[in-house]
């Protein structure tokens, strides 16, 4: 399972776009993006969705127990 971090950096550049082309598309600032790409951990959830809705994805809450019973399925 990708981390966000590395889910927005890979598809970034699946796209061939720098990120302050990335961030003006998705009409973030460029410090928005970074933070993602460093792992920052103080970041503003709409945002992030924001950003993440580029790609058709959004975070969502899940508990513990809908995750691993997800994961299970997968294996």
């Amino acid at each position: 399972m990708k981390t966000i971090k590395q889910f927005v950096k890979d598809r970034r550049k699946e796209v061939n776009l720098t990120q302050e082309e990335f961030a003006d598309r998705a009409g973030v600032a460029l410090t928005v993006i970074r933070k993602i790409e460093q792992g920052k951990t103080n970041l503003n959830l709409e945002k992030v969705n924001q950003v993440l809705k580029m790609f058709g994805h959004t975070l969502v809450p899940i508990s513990e127990k809908e995750l691993n019973s997800k994961l299970d399925e997968t294996s």
